[in-house]
């Protein structure tokens, strides 16, 4: 899946609220993020994170975990990313209670727009799988409602922290 948008915020701004830290804003804003934790930090831009998402549709979708390495790199442009992949970690096994899900390489981009200080164009790539017995159906119809639902909570949360 591929999501695309332009938000009222600068990179920083948005990064603000993306960045991937244990206590970050993102579990606030974000209805998919339960709680988000750093397993261990390998270097000062590569960590073994732990995400753990709330159950969704309707409770049809049980809670999940992902444990993934995560990179985040800052461009000479001003652009910043975070890029991570499914990970194995023996400090992190699956937790009961929660379905082990896995995330193929994935990633968002806040992209400056040039003269536009106050705006960002953030650019994320996944391929999840959920794990479980989800039938596809329940998989295809959940994904574009919670990309869409990601970019409007996101601006909602830049728009707070400006204010």
């Amino acid at each position: 899946y591929r999501g695309e948008g332009i938000l009222p915020a600068s990179p920083q701004g948005v990064w603000e609220c993306i960045k991937p830290v244990a206590g970050g804003p993102r579990t606030e804003w974000d209805q998919n993020v339960r709680d988000f934790e750093v397993v261990e930090a390998i270097s000062d831009t590569v960590s073994v994170c732990r995400t753990t998402t709330p159950s969704a549709f309707m409770r049809i979708i049980s809670p999940r975990e992902f444990v993934d390495v995560v990179l985040v790199k800052q461009y000479e442009d001003g652009t910043m990313l975070s890029a991570a992949t499914n990970a194995e970690h023996p400090l992190c096994p699956p937790q009961p209670n929660f379905v082990r899900g896995f995330n193929y390489p994935c990633g968002c981009f806040c992209i400056p727009l040039p003269g536009e200080p106050d705006r960002t164009q953030l650019l994320s790539f996944f391929q999840t799988d959920l794990g479980g017995y989800l039938p596809q159906a329940v998989v295809d119809s959940f994904f574009p409602a919670s990309i869409a639902g990601f970019y409007s909570n996101l601006t909602k949360a830049v728009k707070a922290l400006k204010a």
